[in-house]
């Protein structure tokens, strides 16, 4: 064979690409998993392997299969793996389904609270304010806002600490 004929697994592949979507499309009824699948056989097939295949096109139907057959198998695993985890964060919530979301009630609380902390920040003096932002929100480092600031570390300390002040005495720990 020369280097302008393909491997003859390759030219099956390309010769029956259309047909093995069709197959698998029937069998996973998904066009997009038929075309993964697929994908995955072409990608199993290069490079080709050294030994003669006698029937390609039967090599390439019986890697398909097992190749979907794995998939169930792991999509399988993985819905009982999901499922054994409900189940367990189910009993450790006494019963009851735990969300991945917090309760609406405390959605409402910490944007109210959230609100309340805007409000106060927004209502203290200017460098107490821009060292809040720079050092809690920006993370700066007291050094770092300091020299942002213009102003010495220890004034930042005490803009930091007036922040959190007022935070706590209007909001609340």
């Amino acid at each position: 064979m020369d280097d302008a004929d393909p491997h003859p697994l390759l030219a099956a592949y390309l010769a029956r690409r259309e047909e093995l979507v069709r197959y698998f499309r029937v069998r996973l009824r998904s066009e997009a998993a038929a075309q993964d699948l697929v994908q995955d056989i072409f990608l199993k097939i290069t490079p080709p392997p050294e030994d003669d295949i006698g029937n390609p096109g039967a090599y390439l139907y019986r890697l398909g299969t097992n190749l979907m057959l794995d998939r169930i198998k792991q999509q399988r695993r993985a819905g009982r793996r999901d499922a054994d985890w409900r189940d367990s964060t189910t009993m450790a919530a006494g019963g009851q389904d735990m969300a991945d979301e917090p309760p609406a009630d405390e959605v409402v609380a910490a944007r109210l609270r959230l609100a309340q902390i805007v409000e106060v920040v927004a209502d203290m003096p200017e460098p107490v304010r821009e060292a809040f932002r720079l050092h809690k929100l920006e993370g700066l480092s007291h050094a770092e806002t300091a020299k942002a600031m213009g102003v010495s570390r220890s004034s930042v300390e005490k803009y930091i600490m007036a922040s959190l002040k007022r935070i706590l005495a209007k909001v609340g720990r």
